[in-house]
């Protein structure tokens, strides 16, 4: 898989109304469309796209969203359009699939099958870490998430020698990630 599109898939992903989401401008710009053919895939097909699927952002949202943003014009994210834009949770990215049919739209898919899958094993191992009662077992799913963190954070970066630390701090514990590169 193209190491290039999964990490762009990585840098796309959201969180709204305590969903991980991808804007419909961004997932026009991963499949190589425009977003207005990915909303018609949507109208056109409103069966392949329940409730829980994808949602139009309010207006509140989508203020707060592109306040975030300071890079607007560029991101795609800053068209003044007549309409909201539309958040595609992992259910609805996997249906839009069944849609769109062209190889970017294939490995950019894959790419985000990949992407989610990862996310939720970091949650899940998470998760298990404070019922761990032995040492060596909390130890190991610490290094099993340190391991995801570094597919997700490290894939295609491009470094000749640094040392990047992530830290994240969980109501019971601490997470501290390190990276070492050297030139390859």
């Amino acid at each position: 898989m193209n190491d290039l599109i999964l990490s762009k898939v990585e840098g796309k992903i959201i969180t709204l109304r305590q969903q991980q989401v991808i804007l419909d401008c961004d997932v026009a710009e991963l499949y190589g469309v425009q977003t207005k053919e990915i909303n018609q895939a949507v109208r056109n097909n409103p069966e392949k796209f329940p409730e829980g699927y994808v949602f139009e952002l309010n207006e509140d949202e989508n203020h707060s969203l592109r306040s975030k943003i300071l890079t607007l014009k560029n991101t795609g994210r800053g068209a003044h359009t007549k309409y909201l834009p539309k958040a595609f949770t992992e259910k609805g990215l996997y249906m839009l699939a069944t849609i769109l049919k062209s190889p970017q739209a294939v490995q950019t898919t894959l790419a985000i099958v990949e992407t989610f899958a990862k996310l939720r094993e970091l949650a899940r191992t998470v998760a298990l870490i404070p019922s761990a009662h032995e040492q060596s077992e909390q130890k190991s799913l610490l290094q099993h998430c340190s391991d995801v963190l570094d597919d997700l954070i490290t894939q295609n970066m491009p470094v000749k020698s640094s040392e990047t630390s992530l830290e994240l701090n969980f109501a019971m514990f601490k997470l501290k990630h390190t990276i070492k590169r050297e030139e390859e």
